[in-house]
């Protein structure tokens, strides 16, 4: 019965009826006739649908009490209200129709209550999948906010990463750059022992000479002390005198000339090579990167020239005074520095070298690379011509000068010159003269029209704005002037 009541008032089933009352007396006057007796006739089935229920309580509530329990209400307000409320005059139906009719009522409510609990069952499975859809959709949304947070994480991860990695590649540029550092001290560590190799073998000569000489002197002296009768004694500068002790630099003279020519034509096979390669780094055209060599090896003789003399003016100035031995003044000079070569400063001839081809018209004006790249190459030639001005007679270059007439005598044409020119475009390396002859011939570029060329380069107005301190220079360089005209202040 309880369970009954309680759903009786979930329903507001009076409410619902107070609502439709009040909602047919705000329309009546609106609506049609068909439409106010559908609603009178709604109102009376809601009506009679909750005396159904107040019935069915009724009848439970009767049931607890008993079988005399509440007997005397029934009969004082029931039965009564029944006699006033359900008379009828004549009814058509009979008493089997109307229990068939009470029947379908009872049977109608039952489904209406199934449908209730079905639909209140319904309602609480939804709630309970919106709360379940609620959950997900929150786990949803943790979920894609670990997602982004993840995402900034990854983000810094990577900045960060990214920057590390950055900072590696200065580390190692700058590991890089330190390495070629060392490079080049292990370089010049290399050179400073082939130097002091160089001064080995020059001292193991001079020891070797000293020795010779030692013994001449020896037997020279048993020679003045036996009691044999000597020819009258001579000057100490005469001649035969001179013969019987020649110095160092006459003794060695042949020996050195075949070394120092040696050296040339290695240098014009090997380290003229790597200054080429060198250069084709910076410089795409070949013909320039040709004629930078060859005007370095030009201006190196010229250099190593000019510093030979004011060396050679230096040391007869300074044994002049003190000049006794039986060789001549000259002779003494040139073997002291045969025995010192090693007091050449060669770094003054390079520098005078570099100079001088950064305002040569025929490379280029302003200079397109700096030629501290092949100051190896220069340092090596300035020291093998400085070396060739100790012979007799000395070694020195071919004159040379672009649109020559070609000689099969000085030069060799290069791979892609053209064979039926007889006129020199540029020179690849000079040639080494002994005097008037030919020692190592040199090689060059020949094709027609060279001298045409040769003109309309000389008219280019790079060479008029540089062509006089370089053409000076060389023109000075070129007369040789002898050893006495200098004068002391260029010493």
């Amino acid at each position: 019965m309880a369970d009954t009541l309680r759903r009786l008032v979930n329903t507001s089933s009076y409410s619902a009826l107070q609502q439709k009352l009040e909602a047919w007396y705000k329309d009546y006057h609106v609506i049609s006739c068909d439409q106010n007796l559908n609603r009178c006739c709604e109102l009376v089935e809601l009506t009679s649908k909750i005396q159904g229920q107040l019935f069915a309580i009724l009848n439970l509530t009767a049931q607890e009490g008993g079988h005399y329990a509440g007997v005397d209400t029934l009969k004082s307000r029931l039965l009564p209200w029944l006699g006033t409320c359900f008379t009828m005059a004549t009814s058509s139906v009979s008493p089997d129709t109307s229990l068939n009719l009470i029947q379908d009522n009872v049977e109608k409510e039952r489904k209406i209550r199934e449908l209730s609990l079905s639909h209140e069952s319904d309602m609480q499975k939804m709630e309970d999948q919106l709360c379940s859809t609620r959950i997900q959709l929150d786990s949803v949304k943790q979920e894609l906010a670990d997602a982004k947070s993840e995402l900034d994480s990854t983000k810094n991860k990577s900045a960060t990463t990214l920057l590390a990695t950055e900072d590696e590649i200065l580390h190692l540029k700058a590991e890089l750059r330190a390495a070629y550092e060392q490079m080049d001290v292990y370089k010049r560590k290399l050179d400073m022992l082939e130097d002091y190799e160089r001064q080995v073998r020059l001292l193991r000569d001079e020891v070797t000479f000293l020795t010779a000489e030692k013994t001449m002197l020896q037997e020279r002296l048993v020679r003045s002390r036996s009691p044999s009768p000597l020819p009258p004694r001579r000057s100490r500068t005469s001649s035969p005198v001179r013969s019987e002790s020649p110095t160092r630099a006459q003794l060695t003279n042949s020996s050195r000339h075949a070394r120092l020519v040696s050296r040339f034509s290695d240098l014009y096979a090997t380290e003229r090579l790597e200054a080429q390669s060198l250069l084709r780094r910076y410089i795409d055209d070949l013909e320039t990167v040709q004629r930078i060599i060859f005007i370095a090896a030009v201006e190196s003789f010229q250099a190593a020239k000019l510093a030979y003399r004011q060396f050679k003016l230096r040391v007869r100035k300074t044994l002049s005074p003190t000049h006794v031995g039986p060789e001549s003044l000259e002779d003494a000079v040139v073997d002291y520095i045969v025995r010192n070569l090693d007091l050449y400063d060669v770094q003054t001839s390079v520098n005078d070298v570099i100079n001088s081809m950064n305002v040569n018209p025929r490379i280029s004006f302003p200079p397109e690379v700096d030629f501290v790249l092949i100051s190896s190459f220069i340092r090596e030639m300035c020291r093998i011509a400085f070396s060739m001005q100790t012979l007799d007679p000395p070694l020195d270059l071919a004159f040379s000068s672009d649109g020559e007439l070609y000689s099969d005598v000085k030069y060799r044409r290069s791979y892609d010159s053209e064979f039926t020119a007889p006129l020199v475009v540029y020179h690849v390396w000079p040639a080494l003269m002994e005097g008037d002859s030919v020692i190592v011939k040199g090689e060059a570029v020949t094709r027609r029209g060279a001298l045409w060329r040769s003109r309309s380069r000389s008219s280019s107005p790079v060479r008029s704005r540089s062509g006089s301190p370089t053409r000076t220079l060389m023109s000075s360089r070129s007369r040789s002037p002898s050893p006495g005209r200098l004068s002391t202040s260029r010493l």
